[in-house]
């Protein structure tokens, strides 16, 4: 509805007695044309229109001089075209003819002028534009209901419809003035009446233009109230909206002003925003590289800070949480020093051997320097106590340039210490993870779980390997949720090596997350280079012996005594000890006559310093005796070597009697050895009767010593052969493998240590399974020196390499008396 809808009202008034005198068919021909944006004009309806174009001022111009000239108006189907072709106009289009012209009083160039409708008509074609359109048009019909057609009671029902249904909708549109209810309801003549709602009311132009197609008022009454059915949907969707965003505005504002009073009361109180404290948890908050949702539980925590008092319990522990959140190095990460040379040097300076832990380290900075980000390995170094597996964890961080944390542990039995407590609980803090992190002040750092084999099984406080799993594992820990936290943290950049001694009560889904390296024990030469390049400087610093000229040394012979016969280990820390223990002897003499008449410490002055040797090696004791073999064993401390003792007494039931705490597979071992004998006893070439006549008894020294394992298989072989033949054990040898009841030898572990073992005896020769072959190979030459193996596949291959021909001196006679045979037949 436009503002001059009064005078549209009155000249309608005056028309109605005409209508149907204009609303008539014209004749075809070329008629003067206005081209409209979104306004379409219907029949008998007075329409204004405002002129802007220069061919619709020309138009109004000439019909301003000739005010009967009958024209044609049509409907642009795009607002936006300027000078509209015949196919950017709808074809249907009204007669029409100018009634008044106004001009506008606050710009010259435009006018408006009202015209009213006469009839509809259709475009044949655009004749000219120039000074203004002309379109060659035809006539289309207008269908007055007749008098018994507009008492139809379904005609009037639908009159009556669309009049109530559009009063209604003006009502509720607030765009639409309340004059327009006034102004339909003037109006008496149906006809005049719909064609005025079908152009007032903000139908689409589309939908107006379907309505002006229409011949018979009814089927026009029925497109217009699709359309206005449409409008009031949509109207109501909009209110619908716009009463929802005004609530939500009105809670907002309400909520904006009791918290602006709430901060003044706040800020008179020295609270809130202005407490140093908020002010340096958002400092620290602008330069975090949060995630979204951590940003999100950093805003909603720190607004829950703002309705604590400061002198509430609860204000310290979300003060610490937000604190502990705003600490931690999200996204902060040291740099790297991928240079090979670099970290190469740093390794060997700090380290001597492990040289399959350095090379994994090497290759880890190779493949960074290539590719750039990967995921950290999780490494495993297993081995024996004291062989610097915890201070390799310093020097790969060194070489790397990273921060250096660890944690121990050994005796860990709450699963808390892992994940955190939950911040329900009185004293809750992060778990012992986070707060290595927050210690280290990167995301990146070497991280050493140290003792990770001796971590506490199954409790009632949960299980902390089990905790661990999802530290450990490259695929989840790029998101691992602290209970604390309560955010997930990304632990994919660190470097975790765990340490252990024994990887045997390491839980199998953990150990299965890590790569394993095996850090073994060293052998002599190697504990006197340690003790040359590392444990002798430092202890010299430690006791400040450092500083006296000359410098106390120990000699080659003195450090391989103390290695020999003060320590008993695979590592070196008890060679430290023991090293110490000779320095603070010397810093005694030293302090007390302020001089030192003999720096250097020789073999010779070991006893004096450091007592009487506890150790002795054991060392091969030769072959004079018979069913004596030597045997290699594993231990935690390393390899050693043992003596399996067989040894025979006249009895009547050949009972086997085994002795030396002995466990349970090393007996069965023994009862293998024994039943394979019986059973091929002639390749001993031996009575058999022996068995029936002769008590076997074997024993394996050093009785208050557990020993188990099935390595033992063919040393127990040999010296139950060597004991019933009497012949003599080749010098110098000694032997391991496992036996089976078919005589089959297989391999066993530990080769290395029990290398190690046999060259500190004295041993030249080991028998060996083939199958252990492999192992050799991988061993470094350097340990292989002076050893020459002989590899078997089974028992007759160790007897005819380890069995001379020659008897001991006094062999036992295992002649069976006559006597005894007539009995036994």
């Amino acid at each position: 509805m436009n503002r001059n809808s009064n005078t549209q009202i009155q000249m309608i008034a005056d028309f109605e007695g005409d209508a149907s005198v204009l609303i008539q068919e014209r004749e075809a021909g070329v008629y003067p044309t206005l081209c409209t944006r979104d306004l379409v004009v219907f029949p008998s309806v007075l329409t204004p229109i405002l002129i802007g174009r220069a061919e619709s001022k020309e138009l109004a111009n000439m019909l301003e001089q000739n005010p009967e000239t009958v024209f044609c108006i049509f409907c642009q189907k795009h607002a936006d075209i300027d000078s509209p072709n015949q196919e950017d106009l709808y074809e249907t289009g009204t007669f029409a003819k100018l009634m008044r012209v106004i001009n506008m009083p606050n710009d010259e160039h435009q006018k408006t002028i009202i015209v009213q409708g006469l009839g509809r008509c259709k475009m044949k074609q655009i004749v000219d534009k120039d000074p203004f359109y002309l379109a060659d048009v035809e006539s289309l019909p207008e269908t007055w209901p007749t008098e018994k057609e507009a008492e139809d009671p379904m005609f009037k029902a639908l009159t009556q419809t669309f009049f109530e249904e559009s009063i209604k909708f003006i009502q509720y549109n607030e765009n639409i003035p309340n004059e327009a209810i006034y102004a339909i309801n003037e109006i008496t003549n149906r006809f005049v009446k719909c064609n005025f709602i079908c152009t007032s009311l903000p139908f689409t132009a589309e939908d107006k233009i379907k309505m002006l197609e229409q011949e018979k008022l009814s089927e026009r009454l029925i497109e217009a109230l699709k359309a206005l059915h449409k409008e009031q949907k949509l109207l109501y969707l909009q209110n619908e909206i716009r009463n929802k965003t005004q609530f939500d505005l009105d809670e907002q504002q309400k909520e904006y002003y009791l918290k602006q009073q709430i901060k003044n009361i706040k800020e008179e109180l020295g609270e809130g925003e202005s407490s140093p404290e908020k002010k340096e948890l958002l400092e620290k908050a602008k330069t975090k590289k949060w995630n979204e949702a951590t940003q999100k539980v950093f805003q909603k925590e720190l607004a829950k800070l703002d309705n604590i008092h400061p002198q509430s319990p609860d204000y310290p522990i979300q003060l610490n949480y937000l604190q502990t959140l705003v600490d931690l190095p999200w996204g902060e990460y040291t740099e790297d020093d991928l240079s090979l040379s670099h970290a190469q040097k740093i390794l060997n300076q700090d380290h001597y051997g492990m040289e399959k832990v350095k090379e994994r380290i090497l290759e880890y900075l190779a493949v960074r320097s290539l590719k750039g980000g990967m995921q950290s390995p999780i490494l495993c170094l297993y081995g024996p106590p004291g062989v610097g597996k915890t201070s390799l964890g310093k020097s790969i961080a060194k070489a790397m340039k990273r921060k250096y944390v660890r944690m121990s542990l050994g005796g860990l039995h709450d699963e808390a210490e892992i994940r955190g407590h939950r911040r329900t609980y009185i004293g809750a803090m992060p778990g012992r993870i986070v707060k290595n992190i927050l210690k280290a002040g990167s995301s990146n750092p070497v991280f050493i779980l140290d003792e990770i084999d001796k971590v506490s099984a199954n409790n009632h406080q949960g299980d902390p390997a089990s905790a661990l799993l999802e530290v450990l594992d490259p695929e989840q820990n790029n998101t691992f949720h602290d209970n604390y936290l309560d955010v997930d943290y990304d632990l994919s950049k660190v470097l975790f090596i765990a340490t252990a001694n024994d990887i045997s009560s390491i839980p199998r889904p953990l150990l299965d997350r890590m790569e394993l390296i095996e850090v073994g024990g060293y052998i002599t030469e190697e504990k006197i280079e340690i003790a040359k390049r590392h444990l002798i400087p430092k202890e010299l610093e430690n006791t400040g012996l450092d500083k006296f000229t000359p410098k106390v040394s120990f000699n080659k012979a003195a450090i391989e005594g103390i290695i020999e016969h003060y320590t008993r280990e695979s590592g070196v820390r008890q060679l430290k000890k023991q090293i110490n223990k000779g320095l603070r002897k010397m810093a005694y003499k030293l302090a007390y006559s302020k001089e030192l008449e003999k720096p250097s410490i020789t073999a010779s002055d070991l006893k004096e310093i450091l007592g009487t040797a506890p150790f002795t090696r054991d060392i091969y004791q030769g072959n004079d005796y018979a069913g004596v073999v030597t045997g290699l064993a594993w231990t935690s401390v390393g390899g050693e070597i043992l003596f399996i003792e067989t040894s025979l007494s006249k009895g009547r039931q050949g009972k086997l009697t085994l002795t030396g705490n002995l466990g349970d597979v090393m007996k069965e071992s023994a009862i293998i050895a024994l039943e394979y004998i019986k059973a091929h006893i002639d390749l001993l070439g031996v009575d058999y009767r022996i068995f029936e006549n002769w008590n076997i008894h074997i024993h394996v020294p050093e009785g208050a010593t557990p020993k188990d394992g099935p390595s033992a298989g063919i040393t127990i072989a040999t010296s139950i052969a060597s004991a019933i033949t009497q012949r003599k054990v080749r010098k110098n040898i000694a032997m391991t493998g496992e036996i089976t009841l078919r005589g089959k030898v297989l391999p066993v572990g530990g080769i290395k240590e029990k290398i190690l073992a046999a060259k500190r005896a004295g041993i030249t020769d080991i028998v060996i399974c083939k199958e252990n072959k492999k192992n050799i190979l991988d061993i470094p030459e350097k340990y292989l020196k002076g050893v020459e193996f002989h590899y078997v596949e089974d028992v007759a291959d160790v007897w005819e390499f380890a069995l001379t021909d020659e008897k001991v001196k006094h062999p036992i006679d295992f002649t069976i008396p006559e006597n005894d045979k007539k009995e036994k037949k």
